[in-house]
């Protein structure tokens, strides 16, 4: 009796979306049944991910390179603070966090850097793919993945008490390559003008109620225009881009030679924007044994080791490095890419 009772409760779950008129039960089934990706897992990743999550996307794939810190708290929804006292990676303290929140829904989070090759391996049967990140590289990426597959994307961006968002549709809006340079898309960031948390909530509402009508098929009720907004300042305007769209454009045009996708694949060194950080990647894939390397540095004496499933950080006089099993290492305390290679050649070979 009580089992009978728990099913009928959880079939009521959606029932608020699906006496929504526009939704309806067969728009529900047809969330029920969509893969999104999400590159990201900061802000604007984790309230993407959550709202999607708790909407009953079917399939969610999270990705993210970094881990949780004391400063992610103000604005990062789905962290506590023993994330940030493990260093926990986000996209595995996500995925946890988002299976509590919905067991119904797959959900996997990848601990990982996304380029062209990760990013190809993680838009398989996507139906969708979510922008949350902090850099344009990686957004120029998406953006030419998205184009050759055919696969739509949704743009996010945000920083003080601004947002900016708009949905790419390929084949029929302009692509992000289209809009460099035609519309004002930002330079600031986080650490250098600050965030207040409302900023990422406006973005994420607009980015997923998006994503509902796209996925449940209600695409004529999208937007089709470029979101900007100041929370603070009280301004919201929405621009029609359409005239963007360039015929020669090398991401989208008639002889498209998706120009991002090579060019991400040969990055090795990144400054992490705004974080005096310096992140290095192996030059080939490799999988680290991180008890052995933790016991390593331990053995040298030099400074404090913690080591997690994940990730191994280790603090040598000013700076203190991470290194995830995968073999990426994130230097932290310069922004200068020769010191930080230097500093993980003396301790990674």
């Amino acid at each position: 009796m009580i089992d009978e009772t728990k099913s009928t409760e959880q079939s009521n779950r959606y029932s608020r979306q699906e006496r929504y008129a526009p939704l309806g039960k067969e728009g529900q089934k047809r969330l029920n049944n969509s893969r999104v990706v999400i590159v990201g897992a900061g802000a604007l990743g984790t309230g993407i991910a959550e709202t999607l999550v708790r909407s009953g996307i079917g399939h969610v794939t999270i990705a993210d390179r970094d881990y949780v810190e004391w400063s992610n708290l103000q604005r990062q929804q789905l962290y506590i603070e023993q994330d940030a006292v493990q260093r926990m990676p986000k996209a595995m303290a996500a995925e946890k966090r988002l299976s509590d929140i919905n067991s119904s829904v797959v959900i996997e989070g990848k601990v990982m850097d996304v380029r062209a090759d990760e990013l190809e391996d993680l838009i398989q049967n996507a139906d969708l793919i979510m922008d949350a990140t902090d850099n344009f590289d990686t957004r120029l990426l998406i953006n030419d993945m998205s184009q050759k597959y055919r696969i739509p994307w949704i743009y996010g961006g945000c920083v003080g008490s601004y947002g900016i968002t708009y949905t790419f549709l390929p084949g029929e809006t302009p692509c992000l390559n289209c809009l460099l340079g035609e519309v004002p898309l930002g330079g600031d960031t986080c650490d250098t003008s600050g965030i207040i948390p409302q900023a990422v909530q406006m973005v994420t509402a607009n980015q997923t109620a998006e994503a509902m009508k796209l996925l449940s098929g209600n695409e004529h009720a999208l937007r089709h225009k470029l979101l900007s907004f100041d929370v603070w300042r009280n301004e919201y305007i929405s621009i029609n881009v359409d005239g963007a769209k360039k015929a020669d454009c090398p991401s989208c045009g008639e002889a498209a030679t998706y120009p991002y996708l090579s060019a991400a694949n040969l990055e090795k060194t990144d400054v992490l924007c705004g974080r005096d950080t310096v992140q290095i990647r192996p030059s080939r894939p490799m999988k680290l044994d991180l008890h052995g390397t933790s016991e390593r540095l331990r053995r040298l004496d030099e400074g404090p080791v913690e080591v997690n499933p994940f990730l191994v950080s280790f603090t040598t006089g000013a700076h203190r490095m991470v290194i995830f099993q995968d073999g990426r290492v994130l230097v932290h305390g310069t922004k200068d890419t020769a010191e930080a290679r230097t500093l993980v050649h003396r301790y990674f070979g």
